[in-house]
């Protein structure tokens, strides 16, 4: 059976890409086992520049997906394409002119204007600073002022979750659960956090330490990889979260997005509920 070529995809940017290609890329997962060759064209601001981008499409012609604000670019990539019968969207258009209608004004067109360097930038980088420093326990004194604790075993996710979220603005800290040593009781006792206690089916969880080990080449596999040990950590965390009464995620089958959606979400409900 002969394979499939795979289909081109051309990502079209006047800025860096990141909103283009999130959308492209949530939409091709609902096509699984299809083969897509990106192709990526970022900070595209200039007839100048789009001519070498249609070289590009013309030599691998394919889906062209654009967020372009500048008139005399854009016009230049959609008659281009319709002269090559490509196919070219814009993917903000349509919510573009759904807000247009509703606030009954016309858009603005400021390139980047999502990545201005403005009050919310700055939070996120200070969010991000802090995340850093209290990652895996660390800064233990100052983890009160956290917006969010995270707990959990070893490889539950905690890190990459808390970078997902320092990166949406939430100042977020992580305390790795280790048998034998307790969290201080001026942690569970702040105020201010949301503790969010996350863990892992342990057959799974043994699965993903074990292969930690073998890339580590470390030899501690009885008492950090065997099934039975981590089942009891997995079981004595648990304990803690019912005891203290924090919300439990397990996250088994969640992507980082999806453990964070639902931690936001948490967050959320808190503050209201606070109000």
């Amino acid at each position: 059976m002969t394979e499939q070529a795979p289909f081109n995809l051309h990502l079209v940017s006047d800025s860096s890409g990141e909103t283009v290609t999130n959308i492209a890329r949530a939409c091709l997962v609902q096509y699984p086992g299809t083969p897509v060759t990106e192709h990526f064209w970022w900070l595209v601001r200039s007839t100048g520049q789009m001519g070498r981008v249609l070289e590009g499409i013309r030599s691998a012609p394919g889906l062209v997906i654009y967020t372009l604000l500048n008139s005399e670019v854009r016009v230049l990539l959609e008659k281009s394409c319709r002269e090559l019968k490509i196919p070219a969207v814009s993917a903000l258009d349509p919510v573009m002119q759904a807000l247009g209608r509703y606030f009954k004004r016309e858009a603005g067109a400021e390139i980047g204007r999502q990545h201005l360097m403005d009050e919310g930038y700055f939070h996120r980088i200070d969010a991000m600073h802090f995340t850093m420093q209290h990652d895996d326990g660390q800064s233990m004194e100052t983890m009160v002022d956290a917006d969010i604790i995270l707990l959990g075993v070893s490889r539950t996710s905690k890190t990459p979750t808390c970078m997902y979220l320092a990166n949406r603005g939430y100042k977020v800290a992580n305390i790795p659960l280790v048998p034998g040593v307790t969290v201080p009781d001026y942690i569970i006792e702040a105020a201010k956090p949301l503790f969010v206690g996350l863990t892992r089916e342990p057959k799974s969880l043994s699965d993903i330490r074990q292969s930690r080990l073998r890339i580590m080449n470390d030899t501690r596999g009885e008492s950090y990889a065997n099934v039975d040990k981590v089942r009891e950590e997995v079981a004595e965390s648990r304990r803690l979260f019912t005891k203290n009464g924090w919300p439990v995620i397990d996250v088994t089958r969640r992507s980082i997005e999806e453990t964070a959606a639902t931690i936001i979400q948490l967050y959320n409900q808190r503050l209201a509920g606070s109000v």
